[in-house]
Parts: C-alpha cells; structure tokens; sequence
C-alpha cells in the first residue's frame, strides 16, 4: 500500500484551475529555468521499493564531508559535539517543543531559555540577553535598529571585512529607512580598524551606531577595539562576537559595547547544510525594553517557589503590536537548549581549554603554509585565536580553494563577495580555520595539497 494517495489527473486540473494556471509549467514559470532540478530520472511507473533503490543510487554521488580533511571556519565552526547534547535534545519533552513563546509555556522550557539568557550575559558582560534569535546575522541586523531606537543619526558604519554575507542581511533590514551602511577601512599591514578614520566620521555627528565583530572577519583580533568607547562617545557600540572566544578575552561589555550579538551554532550543533543556526543577543539594561524578541524571568509563585515566566516580549504578535521593535515571531529554543547543554557539559574550563588548543593547530597551520611559495599565511600581522587570512598570490581564492577540494581537502572559504557588480578586493583571500576534528596528518595534507596547487601553471 502506498504512503500517500496520489491526485488523479481530474483533481489535478481541478487545483491548476481554482489557482489561476492551466498547466504545471505556468505554476512554476517564475522560476528560472537553469535553476530548475528537473525529474530526478527514477523512471515511470516503478515499485516504492525500487524507487528508493534509485534515489539511494543517486545519493552515492554526494561528496559527503566525513571524507575530507575541512578547515572551514568562520561564523559556522565545525566543532566536536558530546553525546550528551543529543540524548537531551532527544527528549520529547524538548524535541516536540515548537515555539514556547506562549504564556503556558512548560516551566522546563522557560528555565531552559533563562539559562541560555544566563550563559549569554556571562560570556558577554551584559545585562540582559534575550531568549535567542534566527542567527547571527539576523541578530547583527536586530542591534543596528536598536542602535537607532537610542540615538539618531543617518549612518551606520561596519568593518570593511565583516563577512559580506552579514552586510547583505544588514543592507536588506535598511531596506525600508533613509539610513545607509559605511565599510571602516583597514589597516593594510594589520587588517585592524582605522580608528582615526572612525574618529572622523563620528565627529560629523550622524552616525548613529558602530558594529565590529571579535575575532574580525579575517580572523584576528583588534586589540584597538579596547579604545574604540572613548573614541564613540554617545555613540552606540554594537559587537558580533564569537562565543568560544569569549572564553578567554575581554566581555565587550566591560570596554563598552551597548550591545552584543553572535552566531551560536557552535555550541552543540553541526554545521548542517548550513542551518538551522541560532541567534545571541544581549544588551544594557537601560536599553532591553528596545530589544527584540522575549526575555524570560525567574520569580515566586503564590506558594513562594521558584517559577520561570515571559517577563517581556516584545514581537507585533503580543501586546505592543504596531509598537513592537521587531517583527521577530520566533526563536530558537531547541538550539538554545543544545548551547545550554554544551556549555553546561565543557564548562568554563573546558571552553579556554579548546579555545587554547584550537589556537596552537593554528599556528602550526600557519607555519606549514606560510613556508610555501605563491601562498601569504597569516596575510595580516596581528594577533588571531583558531583561524586566519591567507592569500593566494597567483589567480582566486575561489579557484585555490575548488583544487584543493579536488585533492579532499577542503582549506578554506573565499571572502570575496560573489555577487555581481561587487568590488574584487578580497579575491585573493581566504579564511582558514583549526578545527577539532583536523588531526596532525590532515594538517599535513593541508600544505601538501596546497603547495601542489599554488605550483601549478594554471593558477598563475
């Protein structure tokens, strides 16, 4: 018997009519064509069991990642995850969990978020944090328009090597406004903020917020940024930082950031296809009532125990509606419990200690490709943690790294912006990153394969 009903032609004409369309063809019309999969080419008319026998036949061909030696890094890290991460999400009282934003939410889900919020406020130094957002970028997006809800102004100014993924995402919530987005340059030699030149620009009085992000997107860390609040002034710092290099630097909060966001999926999920990811937001005190989403709190009951509810929610779905500060409907409570859990089982200790060890294969990364001729490894001369910048000095990036994945290898991510139309600055640059999994032999075949492909003829 089969798993589902199928339609018949009649019911089929039937939905195309009641629809508007006469044909499949003019259903999907607004899809291009050259992005279209087409029929997956099983064959009419087959048993279920051979249909599956075909499919599996075409899932062989997939690369999966387990074959590789990866040093992919960046805002989605690669990371061990401890069986103890899965055996609770796994639980159904937790894997049947939707969007526990409603006010009957289980008290073991809200206690769950007001941990998360805990942890987050601890490795940010701030006061309050928020029951988890989409991702990070989404959550870079969400402290830009905080930073204009606490002061006005016109511009809003970002690295010139923040990811352009993030920019785009940043680009797409101004969309709307009369606001634009300004790169801070860099200093050549260090890949560091131009301070001097931030200094300028807030002094023309319409910036209304600044957004740096630790480590930056090549991987270092700006030990300028510690001087970056006298040179603001009123002017609202936002800062997207990496959670696991919270562990051993400096809290934003404590050299002054009025806001803190990060992209959180390394804490306890894979990178999977790129999602689902989770957001990190915290802020000031004197600032959470302009925050999106919802802040769990704990309390007393009528009977004086201790008892877990929404403090503040803030979405146009509740109470405030049109006066809502974000149209944010939901968060990510699994993945906050999966951070919750991960955390919770490595411990503080643990965290530095990975930190420190990701750290020296690092180097040890650099090392072995900074001895090869045509490769630049670090690019830039300033401290980093667990990835760095490296330029290719003949041809792309993006064809460096498409031949050293034909060797399996996956070295790194391109920084260019792919998108048409845009600046090719970063052509030549990649982001490279020390991984858990990367033993002392996949490091080896990192700078084998690499010195083969930089000696090539093609890639000149």
């Amino acid at each position: 018997m089969p798993r589902w009903i199928p339609d018949t032609p009649e019911d089929e004409a039937e939905l195309l009519r009641a629809a508007g369309f006469s044909s499949f063809e003019d259903l999907f019309a607004d899809i291009p064509r050259r992005v279209r999969m087409g029929r997956l080419g099983v064959g009419e008319g087959k048993e279920e069991a051979e249909v599956v026998q075909a499919i599996d036949k075409i899932l062989d061909r997939n690369r999966p990642y387990s074959k590789y030696a990866s040093f992919l890094g960046g805002r989605i890290p690669v990371r061990y995850v401890p069986a103890a991460v899965d055996a609770i999400l796994s639980r159904s009282e937790f894997y049947t969990s939707y969007t526990p934003y409603q006010p009957e939410a289980s008290q073991g889900m809200l206690q769950t978020l007001f941990e998360f919020q805990s942890l987050v406020v601890e490795l940010t130094g701030l006061d309050t944090a928020n029951a988890s957002l989409y991702d990070g970028a989404t959550a870079a997006g969400e402290a830009m328009l905080l930073c204009r809800r606490i002061h006005e102004g016109q511009r809003f100014l970002v690295p010139a090597s923040l990811p352009w993924e993030e920019r785009s995402v940043l680009e797409n919530y101004l969309a709307s406004h009369p606001f634009k987005i300004e790169s801070i340059p860099y200093q050549p030699k260090t890949g560091t903020l131009d301070l001097e030149w931030v200094k300028r620009e807030v002094a023309r009085e319409d910036v209304f917020g600044v957004l740096v992000d630790v480590p930056n997107g090549f991987g270092h860390v700006d030990e300028g940024l510690l001087d970056l609040r006298g040179i603001l002034g009123r002017v609202p710092l936002a800062v997207m930082a990496d959670p696991l290099a919270l562990s051993v630097l400096t809290p934003p909060g404590d050299w002054g950031a009025d806001v803190v966001v990060s992209e959180g999926v390394g804490f306890g999920q894979p990178p999977s296809f790129g999602g689902p990811l989770l957001g990190l937001f915290a802020c000031r005190k004197e600032h959470q009532r302009f925050a999106p989403g919802r802040i769990v709190g704990a309390t007393r009951d009528a009977e004086g125990r201790r008892a877990f509810t929404l403090t503040l929610q803030t979405r146009e779905q509740h109470i405030r509606r049109s006066r809502a500060t974000s149209n944010i409907c939901t968060n990510q409570s699994l993945l906050a419990l999966a951070f919750v859990v991960y955390a919770s089982s490595i411990g503080p200790r643990g965290l530095a200690a990975l930190q420190a060890r990701l750290a020296e294969k690092a180097r040890t990364m650099a090392a072995a490709l900074g001895g090869i001729e045509g490769i630049l490894a670090p690019r830039f001369d300033a401290p980093y943690l667990s990835e760095f910048a490296v330029e290719v000095q003949h041809g792309t990036a993006r064809a460096f790294l498409d031949r050293m994945a034909a060797k399996k290898v996956l070295a790194g991510y391109p920084l260019a912006d792919p998108r048409p139309s845009r600046t090719g600055e970063f052509e030549r640059l990649f982001l490279t990153a020390a991984t858990e999994q990367a033993t002392e032999k996949d490091v080896q075949k990192l700078a084998k394969a690499a010195r083969h492909v930089a000696a090539l003829k093609e890639a000149r």
